[in-house]
This record gives structure tokens, sequence and C-alpha cells, in this order.
């Protein structure tokens, strides 16, 4: 039986002071028992938890927990999966993006996903990469925005545009992984989302690529909401303002990441950041 110090399973349930993020920082996304699952196999188990607006929020925990199913239902990705399903909400400023009269091509327009592994357009160039995401979703650009200005203001918002600038027409596939996974961001960033998901961006990176896109995370936080699924808790220490730490579908624990990493509520979060399994 659970003690007082651990939590049961299922029971942890962001409070009225973490959904109001009380410093006065808005909710972008909430959450609310939130379970998905692959035929019989159940992910995700009544999650609740609010993202808030111009933050980075870092998901952590060991293999199979969840982690990607959930970033996925934040944008009706998961839905594309063979035998899955879902119950409960996703808000989106408050409007549930599973409701009867929203569009998914809308829901992933307004919240961008960055894969694992960089996946540029290995036919198209540069350019081309950056202007795909607008040509599929079918997103028109700002009034009066050109192509050429779309691709530079997506480019150097990826802190790529000084390193590429000169070879737009070269295939994506040309460049570094570390550079290609950037392009992806800018691909994502082209179309002028509200949120990004980023889905472990950086496990097929080197060190000084993985650097590169941390340092991109602080710059795009100011303008975009961010969450990013890590294995690496290192980087969640190091990029992210709050974190939330996943366990076999459960929700264990959520909190600002200073506060979780050094003093954390529950004994199975301090297990897992001290290495006693994962």
């Amino acid at each position: 039986m659970p003690t007082a110090s651990h939590p049961p399973v299922n029971t942890y349930r962001t409070s009225n002071a973490e959904r109001s993020m009380s410093q006065g920082t808005v909710t972008k996304i909430n959450v609310t028992d939130l379970s998905a699952w692959y035929g019989d196999n159940t992910v995700i188990k009544s999650v609740s938890m609010a993202i808030p607006q111009h933050r980075v929020t870092a998901i952590i925990g060991p293999s199979g927990c969840g982690k990607s199913t959930f970033i996925r239902c934040l944008n009706r990705m998961h839905e594309f999966m063979p035998i899955a399903g879902m119950k409960g909400t996703v808000e989106l400023d408050g409007v549930d993006i599973y409701g009867g009269n929203i569009d998914p091509v809308l829901v992933r327009r307004r919240v961008g996903m960055v894969f694992q592994k960089p996946n540029p357009f290995p036919m198209m160039s540069i350019r081309e990469n950056v202007l795909a995401g607008l040509r599929l979703t079918g997103a028109k650009p700002a009034a009066g925005r050109s192509g050429s200005e779309i691709v530079e203001r997506a480019l150097r918002g990826a802190a790529l545009w000084e390193e590429v600038k000169d070879k737009l027409n070269a295939r994506g596939v040309s460049l570094s992984g570390g550079q290609q996974q950037r392009l992806c961001i800018a691909r994502a960033l082209a179309v002028e989302p509200e949120v990004l998901l980023m889905d472990e961006p950086c496990s097929a990176l080197d060190p000084i690529a993985t650097a590169r896109i941390e340092d991109l995370l602080h710059s795009l936080r100011d303008h975009y909401t961010i969450v990013i699924v890590t294995h690496n808790m290192q980087q969640a220490a190091r990029v992210s303002d709050r974190t939330a730490f996943f366990l076999q579908g459960d929700l264990v624990e959520y909190s600002e990441t200073d506060s979780l990493f050094t003093a954390p509520a529950d004994k199975r979060t301090e297990d897992y950041i001290t290495g006693k399994f994962g």
C-alpha cells in the first residue's frame, strides 16, 4: 500500500495554483483526465496537467512510460496510429481540440511537431523544405510576405540562416545531422505555430549539435510554448522551466524544474533522477 509520501497512482492532479501558474503565467494547454491506448494496452492513465504559455515544459521518464504518446495527443497525431484511442480533454486556449467541430489540420498548424530523427524531405532543397509545411497544411503566409521572406524568417528563427543562406538550393539532406534538425525546426516555424512539441530532438545528435539546439530553445521560449520529451535529465534541467515525470503511464510529479530535481515530492521521482531505475 502506498505511504503518505508516495501518492497512489492516478491520484496526481494539478492544483488550482498550478493551473493558474501563480506567478502570472498563462496556461496555453490544459489537459484533463487524459487516457490513451493502443488496442488493449493503456499507455496514458488519467493524466491532468496545465502547460504554461511561453515556457519550456520537459517530459521525463523511462522508456515505455507514455511520454511520446502524451505529446502526440496534444496535436491529434495519436489518432493516426493503428488501433489507437483516447479519452479526456485537451484544451488549447480554452477550446477542446477534440471537439466535434475542430479541424485536426488546423490544430496541427497551431501545434507543430519536431521528431526524434531529423526528417528533411530528401528530394527537396533547403528552401523547399522550409516551405513544405505551408504547402502540406494549406496555410496562407501573412499578408504581403513572400516565400523568400518566409524562408529567411524561419531559418533565422532556427538559428540556421547564416550557415545556409548561400546554398538554399542545395538539398536539405546535404546538411549535417544537427543542421538537418534545425531545418526541421525551421519548417515547423514557417507555419507560424503557437506551440512546438519536440520528441527527443537531440537523441540522434552529437554534443555540439545538441548544445546548439538547447541554445535555440532558450531563444524560442519567448515566442512559443515548448514541450520537449527527453531521456536526458541533465538536458531537462538545463532547458526547461517545468518538468513532468511519467512512470508506466501515470503522471507521478509535475512542478518547477528546480524543485523537482532538488527536492522531489515523491520517492519514485527521487529514485528515478538518482539512477535507481530507468
